[in-house]
């Protein structure tokens, strides 16, 4: 589905990403890991056009999505969730899904601002899929409430239904699970596999590794840019490189 091929994204003089090389294949859910500074956030950033690529190529599908805007991007049909949330905190949980929708209009502009007949009908498609939205993710008890009002675990999930009101074949999430408690982790799980079974794709970026290697079907690990193992969780979880990227030399040797 998704493939980069020599990615480098420099900036000044740091390679975030360096001849990077990777297939994404349709309906896994595939887990991308590395230390703070790897990478892994760069790469969400020019997949999904917040970033042009310094050198190589992004293919979706089969065609080259390098150099389209984020919004071009979305349209391709990938989405994606951001570390920090992303939300509309003053407005409510149905109307920050509701957002989500703003790229599946088809009356034009004009009519939406007279609010025309045909705009006030497709406003009200859009509405009841965005409560049926959060009725798939277990919170349409608090299509009211506002976003600023949501504990830390809501907010990330309510990231996540704005993600998929925009319909993506792609879903990249930056560390759905940070700040959650075991419950809630354990929830998140289940979210994303509920997703994937729905026919979506995933990459997910997650510093939890218990998260990961319960949730992924295969892992890519990057260290300074570049991927330094690949493989299934188990393979991935007793490779020595993965462990020294991650402890260092000296720790590594000692926790061996």
């Amino acid at each position: 589905m998704l493939e980069a091929i020599k990615l480098t994204k420099y900036f000044g003089g740091l390679a975030a990403v360096n001849e990077l090389n990777l297939r994404v294949n349709q309906n896994e859910i595939l887990g991308l890991i590395g230390p703070n500074g790897a990478g892994k956030t760069t790469f969400f950033n020019v997949v999904s056009g917040f970033f042009p690529p310094t050198r190589g190529r992004v293919l979706f599908e089969g065609r080259d999505i390098s150099r389209l805007e984020s919004h071009d991007v979305a349209h391709q049909g990938i989405s994606r969730t951001f570390q920090a949330s992303t939300l509309f905190m003053k407005l409510s949980v149905l109307e920050n899904v509701f957002t989500g929708y703003h790229m599946s209009y088809r009356t034009g502009f004009l009519k939406r601002v007279l609010h025309s007949s045909s705009a006030r009908k497709e406003e009200e498609g859009f509405k009841k899929k965005a409560l049926e939205t959060l009725e798939f993710m277990g919170m349409a008890s608090l299509k009211d409430e506002l976003a600023a009002n949501l504990p830390h675990g809501y907010q990330r999930t309510l990231g996540i239904a704005m993600a998929l009101a925009t319909d993506p074949k792609l879903l990249l999430l930056d560390e759905p699970a940070t700040g959650m408690n075991l419950n809630e982790k354990k929830a998140v799980i289940d979210l994303i596999r509920r997703i994937r079974d729905m026919g979506i794709t995933i990459i997910l970026v997650e510093h939890d590794m218990k998260v990961v290697m319960d949730l992924c079907d295969r892992i890519i690990v990057l260290n300074f840019g570049q991927k330094i193992a690949e493989g299934l969780p188990e393979e991935i979880k007793a490779n020595r490189e993965v462990i020294e990227a991650y402890l260092g030399k000296e720790e590594s040797k000692n926790a061996a």
